[in-house]
């Protein structure tokens, strides 16, 4: 690409749905000839992908803008917080930030291209030779996300994902497989699928039948997950799966896990666990229902891990049904668990609910949920000392001469623990980012295991 070549600035906030949103932008800038610039004032124009989701999102989006037009003065906005409104109905960031070029809301690369065009026009020659296969990857070389679906059909009182991101839209089971092939082809090892609700996938277009390599896919959950196992054996890579609600299907997921065809992991976003708490959130499931179902889930698949979020000092929230949450997690021995306290969004429905807890209770119970969260973990992390382990390597220097850092089929990048890898007692044994190693596991330290190479 020549220094002529018009160079956006980008940056990307929020979830990984977010972020496969960039990464898509991204790819058609370069498909187009567009170059990016690393800092702003290298910019002809600077895109910001934002979050809207939680308070605190919403101002370090601002606040991105803002720096964004000091800085260069040529500001595209997309992302979530594209898509709310502000307190006099209009369009937030136009309010706060008027200068801004265009604003879109999420998933929404076309509208994203005409803004850029209508800005910087693209250059006339084609550069489509120029962009891997893969697509442009905002994640190290050896994992990348996986977006199956957008939207939810959840209306939970505590969120307003839907408002932003819409209904459940799948995507073709024939595209999501292509997508999935190109990166085991690129060196990805390591696919992480997500959405707002990975069990959910199909339900929009009622399961229809797909294809994909000339044979028929349902596109549903189940089908879609065996077909990644297959292609990630091919190239013994892993697939973890993310934001999956427990509904009774899941369990056929199981066995795959346990066969090895996908990691025994499941992130599942429970939220809390006493009834009446959940009926307030309109949540799915009950926590007798949940725990009923992890236990048969482990019975399926011995080795499993779970994480999960939850929210401690939901409005109306009794010191009983804080501890009905507490016991729900000794006794559901969740592997990895975080904790928000309660933060009212704007234009969630939660706000109206009676009973809003101060914010230093709130805080107290998401310190003393972390305590006891910390302490299961701390359990479960001790019984695999002694264990070999599979690891991915994510850091190495000096080909590990002196050690490295990666993670066990227990652990998703940047939110759970890692595992510390020791300078391997062989002189001949090398740590390479992005491969596998086994290791024997020596030691827990807080969230974290430690590996010695072998």
């Amino acid at each position: 690409m020549t220094d002529s070549a018009p160079k956006i600035g980008f940056v990307s906030l929020g979830c990984p749905k977010a972020l496969t949103d960039s990464e898509l932008i991204l790819t058609q800038l370069s498909a187009e000839g567009y170059a990016t610039s690393k800092t702003y004032d290298g910019a002809d124009l600077v895109i910001v992908n934002t979050c809207g989701f939680i308070d605190d999102a919403v101002k370090e989006s601002l606040d991105t803008i803002g720096e964004a037009l000091a800085a260069n003065g040529r500001v595209i906005v997309t992302g979530c917080l594209g898509a709310k409104t502000g307190d006099s109905g209009g369009n937030l960031v136009r309010q706060v930030h008027p200068k801004v070029l265009a604003v879109t809301g999420p998933h929404a690369t076309q509208e994203v291209m005409d803004a850029v065009h209508q800005h910087v026009p693209k250059p006339h020659d084609p550069f489509v030779d120029l962009v891997p296969p893969a697509g442009i990857k905002l994640t190290p070389k050896h994992y990348a996300y996986l977006k199956i679906s957008e939207g939810c059909n959840h209306r939970c009182t505590f969120c307003i994902i839907p408002s932003m991101r819409g209904d459940l839209v799948s995507r073709p089971v024939g595209d999501v497989l292509s997508e999935a092939r190109a990166l085991f082809e690129s060196g990805v090892k390591e696919l992480l699928v997500v959405s707002q609700d990975t069990s959910a996938y199909g339900v929009d277009v009622q399961y229809r039948t797909g294809f994909w390599d000339g044979r028929p896919v349902k596109t549903r959950m189940l089908d879609l997950v065996e077909r990644l196992g297959d292609i990630a054996a091919e190239h013994g890579a892993w697939v973890r799966l993310h934001y999956v609600y427990p509904y009774p299907h899941v369990d056929d997921v199981l066995p795959l896990m346990a066969g090895g065809r996908v990691l025994p992991y499941l992130d599942v976003p429970f939220q809390h666990a006493h009834p009446a708490v959940l009926k307030r959130m309109k949540r799915p499931a009950s926590g007798e229902k949940n725990l009923e179902r992890l236990l048969r889930w482990r019975e399926a698949c011995p080795q499993l891990v779970v994480r999960s979020t939850f929210i401690a000092g939901f409005p109306g929230e009794t010191e009983e049904e804080f501890d009905y949450l507490l016991d729900f997690l000794r006794e559901a021995k969740i592997d990895r668990a975080g904790c928000f306290a309660y933060s009212p969004v704007t234009g969630a429905t939660a706000n109206e609910l009676p009973g809003a807890l101060p914010d230093d209770v709130r805080e107290e119970r998401r310190a003393r949920f972390m305590e006891v969260a910390e302490q299961v973990s701390a359990a479960k992390l001790a019984e695999r000392i002694g264990a070999e382990m599979q690891v991915l390597v994510d850091s190495a220097p000096a080909l590990g001469r002196k050690g490295g850092v990666g993670r066990s089929y227990a652990d998703a990048p940047e939110i759970d623990g890692t595992v510390r890898l020791l300078p391997p007692q062989k002189a001949s044994k090398q740590l390479k980012v992005g491969e596998f190693t086994r290791a024997r596991i020596v030691a827990a330290e807080g969230h974290d295991l430690v590996g010695l190479p072998i």
